[in-house]
């Protein structure tokens, strides 16, 4: 049964099931727009799941059919209206680039299950995760350049790195609305589904993912992070330093014996 964690907000809801934390940006009745208060949610969100050992994978989602409309500027410069979410956005350095997704990414994989509009900084924020999954309806885009804004979220670095630079100036560029198929046929996305079940798919993504070996998972996101514009014999210096205690690790003693043992491996991240 799924717990809502206390660094919930007032516009964001964070709950624990097992090994996956649900991240959910409630505000529909501005299409959860960006608010001071849900960065701050999601700032602590990224925070508790790279924290917490027993937590191995994330969901990003947005409540009742909407992903993320983008940036409430006039939201995003009030304080929230409780204290103890104003204390902490004070004790958070940069909470609304930490919780965008742009600085201190969190170690551990990031799915975003997006239904209705991910525009803007919604669409920001899906660059800023590790899988997507999006429903057959929803509507995606990039749209600061048609607003005269700059996409601040880190967008017009990662995308062209993630999808090409024809595709990625295409879609920065023009600022025009992208479909889910164009957007997995681009590569920007991993999955499209039904409309109204991306969170269910989302979560069984999750739940493979945490089946998995929760060092070599991290593992292998930390060495994409660290080496993706290095040369390839830089790079694979990094990937030993970092592979190399995982492959000695009890965790893959485990691996081992329960493939011999014809049995799920339970492991502990050791």
């Amino acid at each position: 049964m799924a717990e809502r964690l206390p660094i919930s907000t007032e516009h964001c809801t964070v709950e624990r099931d097992g090994h996956v934390v649900v991240v959910t940006m409630d505000r529909p009745e501005a299409r959860n727009a960006l608010s001071s208060a849900m960065l701050v949610g999601l700032a602590s969100a990224w925070a508790y799941i790279s924290e917490t050992p027993e937590v191995r994978v994330g969901i990003l989602t947005g409540a009742q059919g909407t992903f993320c409309a983008g940036a409430d500027l006039k939201a995003m410069g009030q304080p929230p209206s409780d204290p103890a979410v104003r204390e902490r956005m004070a004790q958070i350095p940069n909470f609304h680039w930490k919780g965008l997704l742009r600085d201190g990414r969190p170690t551990k994989p990031i799915i975003a299950a997006i239904e209705g509009y991910a525009v803007a900084g919604g669409t920001e924020l899906l660059v800023g995760t590790d899988l997507r999954v999006v429903a057959e309806d929803a509507t995606l885009g990039l749209y600061e350049a048609r607003r005269g804004l700059f996409p601040m979220g880190g967008s017009a670095i990662r995308l062209p790195r993630q999808i090409g630079y024809a595709a990625a100036m295409d879609i920065l560029l023009t600022a025009r609305s992208v479909s889910p198929r164009e957007a997995l046929d681009m590569g920007l996305i991993n999955k499209v589904v039904p409309s109204g079940t991306a969170l269910a798919a989302a979560r069984e993504l999750a739940d493979q993912i945490a089946e998995c070996g929760p060092l070599a998972v991290q593992a292998i996101l930390r060495t994409y992070r660290e080496t993706a514009h290095l040369p390839e014999e830089e790079a694979l210096k990094i990937s030993d330093e970092i592979g190399w205690p995982v492959i000695g690790s009890e965790d893959a003693k485990e691996g081992s014996r329960a493939f011999k043992e014809k049995r799920p491996a339970v492991y502990r991240g050791a």
